[in-house]
């Protein structure tokens, strides 16, 4: 629509992974040159980690299109949430390899799978194998993986394996049972997000590529877009193509900084006036607008829990569906987690009757997540869900008292914002706030309640709905906000070297969990080296960050442990408070 408005040959910022478009930083550079290193050089691994959007399938597309040599065959794994079994089909079938003729034994699939491997490297071809998404692998299969790696001559690996993944894929191969793995590892690179400067140079890179001639984004306006996707390049890319669009609406040839601010906000849900919202309709593609939909999740949220939410029908609406919790005062549960003694409360619950969002008659099919969000837009906004999870907490969210995130901390509790996937939340294993994007771009808040195999239960303006995780994924970007109670009901990040009451509780928790994580003694309050190294091994064990610092992440999966009485989970049913 405005290609040909700002002389451009095609749109230049389309978030499809294009190797023309490869913008080289010094950190793109530093990680393709890893990953020719290990496919030319080396044998074994290649992990290439990097949050979501910041390029790591343009940069494997690049060297799989121009930077292999003629005598590589690459097999390409999408989606490798399969079994060991359903692994190594997906292999043999991407090399083109017979099936043996019992095609359901692992055995004979790696027979066959060496038997390739070996004709291949007989006829002198190199065998790459690219695993997108890696951080999704199960722990049997990445030992699978592993073996495979046990393919070899007397000179050299038959197969190289690259792993493509989120921050999570370090995290899983720092566990302990998987440490001869990552012991193969021969390259390995996490890719950061681009800088400042390198985001304005990005930007004048795609422009150039399209056919740009001239300046387009003001100097102001690059620098919005970097506060605004924080260098993510998939977040540059919508915001721009969205701000060229707005642009094009109102003639006029240059972007600016405010431009670019309605931008976002328009996309990020916001309400605005005059002639901007003349395009601010969805024209360009759904998929770009979810995408920075939800990578603006940082700044939509935080308005919406550190900003007052007036009271709203849309919110009264919800709090009379809420159910038992949604009438408890804000007091009466704050010692859950804590396991400390709750005041009594004299609430009593309204009874009500959950009946599914946009609910047909039973001669109709179910309706569709996509379709009880297109119903339930007013249910969808943020107070309603704000409401809900208070609710699980058997807290009762009031407008006039000052925020959501203020409210839950005066009742000693704790917001903790966060990006990640499913099984993150299963191991906080606490209700959370997702933000979910529809096909046209619209936001819409939801509450997590519980997790039932491969079906999740939503609270939809406090409604209850049941989907299978796979169609909640479609809407789901990885943004959540959950409640939790941190010890003596202060957050507080402990470290080496910190005095501090919550360290005794530290102690105790990591004692109570396994032995292996006592430090003594028990009733200390200092933060010592052996109490580090304890956690350090905690941390390993559950997947997280091995840093030996005690955030709020290590002091949830504490909690989780303990089993604290009153705590809400996913994994279990709990009171009927939405």
């Amino acid at each position: 629509m405005y290609t040909k408005f700002f002389g451009l040959n095609e749109k230049p910022f389309s978030i499809t992974p294009d190797p023309r478009y490869l913008f080289m930083s010094e950190r793109h550079g530093e990680a393709l040159a890893h990953l020719v290193y290990g496919v030319t050089e080396s044998g074994g691994f290649i992990q290439l980690t990097g949050e979501v959007g910041t390029g790591k399938t343009t940069l494997v597309r690049t060297l799989l299109a121009n930077r292999l040599p003629d005598h590589a065959d690459v097999a390409v794994v999408l989606n490798p949430q399969q079994t060991p079994l359903e692994f190594l089909r997906s292999i043999c079938q991407e090399l083109h390899v017979e099936l043996p003729a019992d095609p359901d034994s692992i055995k004979a699939l790696i027979d066959a799978l060496n038997n390739h491997l070996l004709a291949a490297h007989a006829d002198g071809r190199r065998v790459i194998l690219v695993v997108d998404e890696a951080q999704n692998l199960r722990p049997e299969v990445l030992e699978e993986v592993r073996l495979l790696t046990n393919l070899e001559t007397a000179k050299q690996k038959l197969l190289q394996i690259i792993l493509i993944g989120q921050p999570e894929l370090r995290e899983l191969l720092s566990r302990t049972d998987l440490r001869q793995l990552a012991q193969r590892i021969t390259a390995r690179y996490h890719l950061q997000p681009l800088t400042q400067e390198e985001t304005a140079s990005y930007i004048e890179h795609r422009l150039k590529v399209a056919g740009a001639l001239g300046e387009v984004f003001d100097a102001g306006a690059k620098k919005e877009v970097f506060r605004l996707s924080q260098g993510v390049p998939r977040l540059i890319n919508v915001i721009c193509d969205r701000a060229l669009l707005g642009a094009y609406s109102l003639e006029t040839r240059g972007v600016t900084k405010r431009l670019v601010r309605r931008a976002a906000a328009e996309i990020s849900g916001e309400d605005l006036p005059g002639a901007w919202s003349r395009w601010a309709v969805p024209v360009f593609g759904a998929a770009g607008i979810a995408v920075v939909a939800a990578g603006i999740w940082a700044i939509t949220q935080q308005q919406a829990l550190t900003e007052p939410v007036a009271a709203t029908p849309v919110a009264a609406a919800a709090e009379t569906t809420v159910g038992a919790a949604a009438g408890t005062n804000v007091g009466a549960a704050s010692s859950r987690e804590s396991g400390q003694d709750a005041p009594p409360t004299s609430s009593t619950p309204p009874a009500t009757t959950e009946t599914p969002v946009g609910a047909a008659s039973s001669r109709d099919p179910e309706p569709t997540l996509l379709e009880q969000l297109t119903l339930a837009t007013d249910l969808t906004r943020p107070e309603a869900a704000i409401i809900s999870l208070f609710a699980r907490w058997g807290l009762e969210y009031d407008s006039s008292r000052g925020t959501g995130c203020a409210q839950a901390e005066s009742a000693g509790y704790a917001c903790l914002y966060q990006r990640g996937s499913w099984s993150g939340l299963r191991q906080f294993d606490r209700p959370a706030m997702l933000t979910l994007t529809d096909t046209e771009g619209n936001a819409h808040r939801v509450v997590l309640t519980q997790i039932l195999g491969d079906q999740a239960e939503l609270s939809i303006g406090g409604v209850t709905v049941t989907h299978p995780i796979g169609e909640i994924s479609e809407f789901w970007f990885g943004q959540y906000m959950l409640l939790w109670r941190p010890p003596n009901g202060e957050a507080v990040a402990l470290r080496e070297g910190l005095r501090h009451e919550n360290v005794i509780w530290l102690r105790r928790g990591l004692a109570a969990i396994d032995d292996r994580y006592l430090a003594e003694p028990l009733d200390s309050d200092l933060y010592d080296a052996e109490l580090a190294a304890r956690v350090r091994n905690f941390q390993r064990d559950n997947r997280i960050d091995v840093d030996g610092l005690a955030g709020q992440q290590t002091q949830i999966i504490v909690n989780s442990l303990l089993a604290v009485e009153g705590t809400p989970r996913l994994s279990t049913p709990g009171p009927a408070a939405d």
